[in-house]
């Protein structure tokens, strides 16, 4: 069953209006009226808070309409992935471009012009929204914040939540002009990255964002060795008398220790199982 017709049928239930699901879920009328009329998708659950507070307004219970969006998501994903992806649009490709460290722009232009939307576009244009929606989803509780960039957009406190709503749930090949304006232009300082191996530095604009730089490195790793279990640590496991009430996690630990030029002995572990038991050799958290 669809999120809007549960809502449409819940209203009609309570006798309540469109205006007020709007109000308790901080919203404008239109946005509400778009989402039960099914012009717009229900949004992520894990991008948005709107789901508490309607399944507030309208006496349902938690997590019920969460839930069901996400198997309509799903739903809808399956259809998406069917169609054939679209390159950026051109406003968005010129933003990233002019944001671009100057030393490198060259470089990527002539890239992103011989492979449109080819790896390093997709590669830098994923990164700058992924960063960009998780600093805005971060904020998303903050009404100050929130405030502030209704006031510099020339919005409505209602309308900037619908914006930051919308702009949560979008992707690459779904960014519009107004997402890049009202948040990737003013949030993004600048971004630079390696060409031989994809590392991406990410700078955000510093008055508005306290950590303001990103990094994101692709590279290329021996995988880890699985350590080899000490003949003292098997004995003592094998021993229920020393460690026949060991948890999982503290096992875990006794494994975790190396030694290169000495043997433990099963006492050892027993002692040292012991050490990490004891409150008196930590400090509090």
């Amino acid at each position: 069953m669809e999120v809007s017709l549960v809502i449409r049928r819940r209203i009609k239930e309570l006798g309540l209006e469109q205006k007020d699901l709007a109000a308790a879920a901080e919203v404008t009328e239109s946005y509400i009226s778009q989402l039960l009329a099914g012009k717009k998708a229900p949004p992520a659950p894990a991008r948005t808070d709107i789901y508490n507070k309607m399944e507030m307004c309208l006496g349902l219970p938690s997590g019920e309409l969460a839930r069901m969006a996400c198997v309509q998501r799903r739903e809808e994903l399956k259809k998406r992935l069917l169609e054939p992806s679209r390159p950026l649009f051109k406003e968005f490709r010129e933003l990233i471009l002019r944001k671009c460290e100057p030393a490198r722009l060259w470089q990527v232009r002539r890239i992103f012009e011989k492979e449109p939307f080819g790896e390093l576009e997709r590669l830098v244009s994923q990164k700058l929204l992924d960063v960009t929606k998780k600093v805005v989803r971060l904020e998303l509780d903050r009404e100050d914040w929130l405030r502030k960039m209704a006031e510099f957009s020339g919005r409505s406190y209602e309308q900037m939540r619908v914006v930051i709503i919308e702009f949560l749930d979008t992707d690459v090949f779904n960014a519009s002009v107004e997402h890049c304006v009202t948040f990737l232009d003013p949030l993004i300082e600048s971004w630079d990255v390696d060409i031989e191996t994809f590392g991406v530095e990410i700078v955000l604009n510093r008055s508005l964002i306290p950590g303001h730089i990103k990094r994101f490195e692709f590279m290329e790793r021996e995988p880890k060795a699985l350590p080899t279990l000490e003949p003292g640590l098997e004995e003592f496991l094998r021993n229920a008398s020393l460690s026949g009430d060991a948890t999982a996690e503290e096992i875990e630990f006794l494994k975790s220790l190396q030694f290169k030029n000495r043997k433990p002995t099963p006492i050892y572990y027993y002692r040292e199982l012991q050490n990490l038991r004891d409150p008196l050799h930590f400090r509090p958290a």
